[in-house]
């Protein structure tokens, strides 16, 4: 992954500052503790980057979060009905399935999306991280 470090790509399949790249948002590293699967640092400590911009600054990724859910239902339905030949409540089910397994990691993906649309890297500032 260190290849796209410098990009947002980097730092939206990371979950890195978006714009020192220096360290995780998160508090946990592990989606799947449910408890604190979107607790955030208040800052970056590398560069000083405040996350919460304002109030409710992440309200906004749940627009994210709903492109993002889309995509994988459509996914899991195309490998399910195409892919493996389930018939469609099957592949209602191996939707719903895949939505359910993969919320926390969608919940991060598109707030690592929407914070992304806000903030872009800066090599000054991950240069003072270093």
């Amino acid at each position: 992954m260190d290849l796209f470090k410098g990009s947002k790509i980097y730092s939206i399949f990371t979950g890195y500052c978006p714009v020192c790249h220096g360290e995780s948002m998160y508090k946990e590293s592990n989606p799947y503790k449910l408890g604190k699967v979107i607790e955030m640092h208040e800052r970056c400590s590398k560069c000083n980057t405040k996350y919460k911009m304002e109030p409710s600054f992440f309200f906004g990724a749940m627009y994210v979060s709903y492109g993002v859910g889309v995509a994988v239902s459509v996914a899991a339905f195309i490998i399910a009905h195409y892919f493996l030949g389930a018939d469609l409540l099957a592949s209602f089910f191996s939707i719903v399935a895949a939505l359910v397994l993969l919320m926390p990691i969608i919940m991060r993906l598109s707030r690592n999306i929407w914070i992304n649309m806000f903030f872009s890297y800066k090599e000054e500032a991950a240069s003072k991280s270093s």
